[in-house]
């Protein structure tokens, strides 16, 4: 097997936007006391695993479907070059679905010290929906990513459940202001699927239909601009309502530039010029939430 061509499948460029969500979890854990190192080693580890297993089982799909041609105006991947066989892809998929459950199952036993408790069982259940949400997205004979549903997914799996599930690991507690900033992360990690979305809109539109493709170019552009607004809204109402707020204000005024210009790439830019696009707005996240981890580290009060 080709070695290389494997880590081009993994599509590693896409990680931070996971780990978003998994800092942002961290950031509020970090208020209710120390964090155990190894939950979060095992908690870290478990996203990035489902992180490559959407990424494999999307490319999988998309071939099998014909969605990835000559025509895409994306990142050529493996499978598209013919640099690894489908058997070998279909080999990957398992492996990174066996260890996602590896770890998933480790990080709930170093957090409850069992398996087989209310709250671990139910995490369980949780991490069997990401790992299906993470396979049917372009895999099976209806994936909901063909049918204009990835977007209330990645809300969910990418948002809602990365940052509120990831801190109650942490801390064995909830409160409903954790969905502020967990439904910001979502609506940024929907953002680079919709950007994504805009980009492919005329090669996907013979195989699949995207949020983007029924809203038309001007519209998704549209949408995307609501997304980054809410998702920024969100989040600074969180901090006014939990932290000191000057502090943080300026603090996440350090990425706003970064998500300025991405928005100004999405209304300017079409088809493969949009590309640079994705991994500036995964990033513009994911510095945000770091933002969010080192103030709580420092000691601001969440």
């Amino acid at each position: 097997m080709n070695i290389k061509a494997c880590i081009r499948s993994l599509r590693l460029r896409t990680l931070p936007l996971s780990m978003a969500g998994i800092v942002a979890g961290l950031a509020i854990s970090l208020s209710y006391g120390s964090l155990d190192t190894a939950v979060v080693i095992t908690l870290i580890t478990t996203t990035a695993l489902l992180q490559i297993l959407t990424n494999l089982s999307n490319e999988l799909g998309d071939t099998l479907k014909g969605t990835d041609t000559a025509e895409r105006q994306g990142i050529r991947y493996s499978l598209q070059d013919g640099e690894i066989s489908i058997p070998q892809m279909k080999g990957l998929i398992a492996t990174a679905a066996l260890l996602c459950c590896i770890s998933g199952l480790a990080m709930i036993h170093f957090s409850f010290g069992t398996l087989f408790a209310t709250e671990p069982l139910l995490l369980i259940v949780l991490g069997a929906a990401a790992i299906w949400a993470a396979m049917r997205y372009t895999l099976g004979k209806n994936p909901y990513g063909y049918n204009a549903k990835g977007d209330i997914s990645v809300f969910i799996f990418f948002g809602l459940v990365s940052v509120a599930g990831s801190a109650y690991v942490c801390t064995h507690s909830f409160s409903p202001l954790w969905l502020l900033p967990a439904a910001a992360i979502g609506c940024w990690s929907v953002a680079v699927l919709n950007v994504n979305n805009i980009r492919d809109m005329k090669s996907d539109a013979a195989t699949r239909v995207t949020i983007a493709m029924k809203l038309g170019v001007r519209r998704a552009r549209i949408y995307q601009t609501l997304l980054i607004c809410i998702g920024w809204l969100l989040l600074l109402t969180y901090s006014l309502l939990n932290v000191r707020p000057m502090a943080w204000v300026l603090c996440f005024m350090l990425t706003i530039p970064l998500f300025v210009i991405h928005l100004k790439g999405v209304w300017t830019r079409e088809d493969k010029a949009l590309d640079p696009m994705l991994p500036l707005l995964v990033m513009a996240s994911f510095a945000t939430a770091l933002i969010m981890l080192v103030g709580a580290w420092a000691g601001l009060e969440l």
